[in-house]
């Protein structure tokens, strides 16, 4: 009798470590994907990560801010080669925009990052971004002081976008994705140098 309620209260007590170990492991995925940042789950079997839905979410504004500052340049711009220089942002970035929130879209993820202003990497504090005191700076300028605080500031601002497009790079698995970024790095690298190089003659 000893021996067979010795094997009970054992197999009693696997079955219960059992319990907890699995109400543990379940409880995991939640502090990942749960209420701390309201950010929905990821299935195990989608083809994109978090890397990919935070690339999308903290790009989206970051495009946008640069379209801002390029559709201020079509009427207080005076150099020539930086107004159509511009422009080509403006007509890159928006289509760029119009991607990714379809990528969130069909991914059943926010457009925006849960909690961003609390964040690091969002706001101001995002690779890049400007301020709104420099936003305000800006609009208020003109001709060639425009234009030199224009060069200035994309050139920050692109050199943010690159940072943030080697990170999904690095980080992230859908394929779309990491080829947006790639493109994101090569062409705002070289509208770096292009910027750069208006700077240095104004």
């Amino acid at each position: 009798m000893n021996r067979i309620r010795f094997t009970v209260m054992l197999s009693a007590a696997v079955v219960a470590a059992l319990g907890l170990s699995a109400c543990g492991h379940d409880s995991m995925p939640g502090m990942d994907h749960g209420s701390g940042n309201n950010q929905p789950s990821i299935p195990a079997t989608a083809n994109f990560n978090t890397a990919d839905v935070q690339f999308a979410q903290m790009m989206i504004p970051h495009h946008a801010q640069a379209v801002e500052m390029a559709e201020l340049a079509a009427s207080r711009a005076s150099d020539p080669e930086l107004k159509a220089l511009a422009a080509t942002i403006k007509g890159a970035q928006q289509p760029e925009i119009d991607t990714m929130t379809g990528w969130l879209k069909s991914w059943g993820q926010p457009s925006a990052m849960p909690g961003g202003h609390n964040m690091p990497g969002m706001g101001t504090d995002m690779p890049g971004m400007m301020s709104e005191e420099d936003m305000n700076k800006l609009k208020a300028a003109s001709g060639v002081d425009f234009d030199r605080q224009f060069a200035r500031m994309m050139i920050a601002h692109h050199n943010g976008a690159i940072q943030m497009a080697r990170d999904e790079i690095k980080n992230g698995s859908n394929p779309d994705a990491k080829r947006l970024a790639a493109a994101i790095e090569q062409s705002q690298a070289a509208e770096v140098a292009q910027l750069q190089k208006i700077l240095d003659r104004l």
